[in-house]
């Protein structure tokens, strides 16, 4: 009988021990992304399905199994480390959709470094061990002697298989209707999740009929009621149009003093002297500045687990590039990075720009992070737009910086400021130096347009593209940092919340409550330029002309999070567990969002994704070449 014993044991060391290795991963995976880990959550969750997977090892291999089980091993331990980062950048857990944008990783690769904390590595430190044994053959035939590679006993495995599926089920199954991701991922796990994405994704999205969405239920839903009186209808006809998208920029920068130094000057005059929307925010997701440049220029939403330009580059996209071009406008967009990072040529095809300038012309002059400096942006841009002017014939330019980007490691030649000592060296400080270079920079960038004559015959709207500063990414010194500056705690509404400043020649300084969003700026630019938009289906609304404003969130936020005129609303599991975020303290016991506007919102989401699902294909040069 012991005899027997020792043989079981000697025969699952295999099992037993890539069990204890996954178990310490696991712990460690979820330690990094989940708040509150319940002792036994992560072993419910995660183990039932890797144990499917040792399972169909012991059955249907003998020779090799020790490196079927490093290979397995090395897959989950992948899947775990992917999640890890890319929870710290993007708040959410990463799916196969994802690994489209491995292609952007080398380009990002000093963001990816700086989300890297040390200990992360350890998660591979068995891997690195046991592949040092593999490779030398005389240390391989000792592992597979210490290991016994003998079968399992068959009816052992044949249960422990089906009792793990079966809670791979259990995990799944009530949890599929869930709107929030992370709790998703939580309730089922993060493997039986990302199994789960790649089923449900195989499913035929259920589309609302093209005909059934029309301009008159969005506006129903959404509630819209515009002031009696239109403001600003026409008030810049005629004028060019500039719309400058700023790398990372966030609303707290807005009149912040560190020690008593004015961290965007620029932009604070800018606030002061024109038309300042305190409660606006950004509504990207997986392409960040490139979904940017998606929802500004058409008031659609962004799709649900991809970047607009690898979801919709083919579609033949109303936008504003083509109503400025109706009505007589040159159109051009100016980026420093090279036309094809985030399939960005494809982008602006779709959109209709007349031309884009990227890397190819600002050449390699003062380069940072991707391309040439904001101020090499600015200059050449400038110069072009002078060019753009003489013709005679009034022009919408889109203006995208780049230099304040992730990780904000900018040459220290660039600084401008010097951080005091608890702000040197961290990601916060980092970053409110970089804003503060690119404040400079866009002012040089006025000036130039002033002495051009191109600014007082301009409206010029300003906005930050998405945030800089993820709650998620922050370390203890970095919260605290933020709180200093806050006052309180940094939370969700602040990590999203971005300034739009809005330059109307003639008009008066005003700082406004409203609040919006970046898929309004397509028809609030509409009724400033005089453009109709009864040809334009549009998800926003001009936020110069409606007080109450709907936002459905998603990506950065789970799905079922907006935001109306009163706070930001978070599901949880499901819309009875949802957490609400006022904008005041004040409010903070009062009931300030409903669950009409909950399912309002994913239904905004719903149709805007199938609108632009159905929208027909452009025709491209080659084929109409043909």
């Amino acid at each position: 009988m012991i005899a027997s014993n020792r043989t079981w044991l000697g025969n699952t060391k295999p099992f037993v021990f890539f069990t204890i290795i996954m178990i310490l991963k696991t712990y460690l995976t979820w330690i990094s992304i989940f708040d509150g880990v319940p002792p036994w959550g992560p072993l419910l969750r995660e183990l039932p399905f890797i144990w499917v997977l040792f399972c169909l090892i012991e059955m249907f291999s003998s020779k090799r199994k020790i490196g079927i089980y490093v290979a397995v091993n090395l897959t989950v331990t992948a899947i775990f480390f992917a999640a890890i980062m890319y929870h710290k950048y993007y708040g959410v857990i990463v799916t196969f959709h994802a690994l489209q944008q491995v292609n952007q990783v080398t380009a990002v690769k000093n963001s990816v470094f700086s989300l890297l904390a040390p200990y992360y590595l350890l998660i591979f430190l068995d891997i690195v061990v046991l592949s040092f044994w593999l490779f030398r053959k005389k240390r391989a035939e000792k592992l597979r002697a210490f290991f016994n590679l003998k079968k399992l006993n068959k009816g052992f495995i044949a249960v422990v298989f089906a009792a793990s599926l079966a809670l791979c089920l259990f995990n799944v199954w009530p949890n599929r209707a869930s709107m929030n991701e992370i709790k998703q991922a939580e309730q089922m796990g993060i493997l039986n999740y990302e199994t789960y994405a790649i089923v449900s994704a195989t499913k035929q999205e259920d589309l609302v009929d093209k005909n059934q969405i029309t301009q008159a239920k969005i506006d129903k839903i959404k509630a819209t009621a515009p002031d009696a009186e239109v403001k600003y209808a026409g008030a810049g006809q005629g004028k060019n149009l500039i719309i400058i998208q700023m790398e990372s920029f966030q609303n707290f920068l807005i009149n912040l003093k560190i020690d008593g130094q004015e961290i965007t000057p620029v932009m604070n005059s800018l606030v002061k002297d024109n038309l300042y929307f305190k409660h606006f925010y950004q509504m990207v997701g997986q392409g960040n500045t490139s979904d940017a440049e998606f929802v500004v220029n058409t008031s659609y939403y962004i799709p649900y687990n991809e970047a607009a330009t690898q979801n919709y580059p083919d579609k033949d996209l109303p936008s504003l590039p083509k109503l400025m071009k109706s009505a007589g406008y040159d159109t051009a967009t100016f980026h420093t990075n090279v036309v094809d990072f985030w399939n960005r040529g494809a982008l602006y095809e779709a959109l209709g720009f007349d031309r884009y300038y990227d890397q190819a012309f600002f050449g390699d002059e003062d380069t940072i992070f991707f391309g040439p400096s904001d101020e090499v942006l600015y200059k050449k841009t400038a110069e072009e737009l002078g060019k753009m002017q003489d013709t005679g014939t009034p022009f919408y330019s889109h203006v995208i910086s780049m230099t304040a980007h992730h990780p904000f490691t900018l040459p220290h030649e660039k600084d401008l400021i010097e951080m005091p000592e608890r702000y040197q060296d961290n990601m916060v400080g980092d970053y409110i130096r970089a804003q503060n270079y690119a404040d400079h920079a866009l002012g040089e960038f006025i000036q130039d347009l002033k002495d051009r004559g191109i600014w007082d015959n301009s409206v010029v709207l300003i906005y930050g593209d998405h945030l800089g500063l993820p709650m998620y990414s922050l370390d203890k010194q970095g919260l605290e940092l933020m709180k200093e500056i806050y006052g309180r705690d940094y939370g969700y509404i602040d990590m999203i919340n971005i300034p739009l400043i809005v330059s109307i020649p003639g008009a008066e300084p005003a700082e406004l409550d409203h609040v919006g969003g970046q898929v309004d700026i397509l028809p609030t630019v509409a009724n400033i330029m005089g453009l109709s938009l009864d040809q334009h289906l549009h998800f926003g609304q001009d936020i110069l002309n409606h007080t109450y404003n709907l936002l459905p969130q998603r990506y950065y936020l789970p799905s079922g999070s907006f935001l109306n005129n009163k706070a930001l609303f978070m599901p949880g599991i499901w819309y009875e567990d949802g957490t609400q975020y006022p904008f005041t303290e004040e409010a903070v016991s009062q009931a300030l969002t409903t669950e009409n506007e909950y399912n309002r919102a994913l239904e905004l989401l719903r149709m805007s994704d199938s609108y632009v699902q159905q929208l027909p294909d452009r025709v491209k040069d080659e084929e109409a070449a043909e």
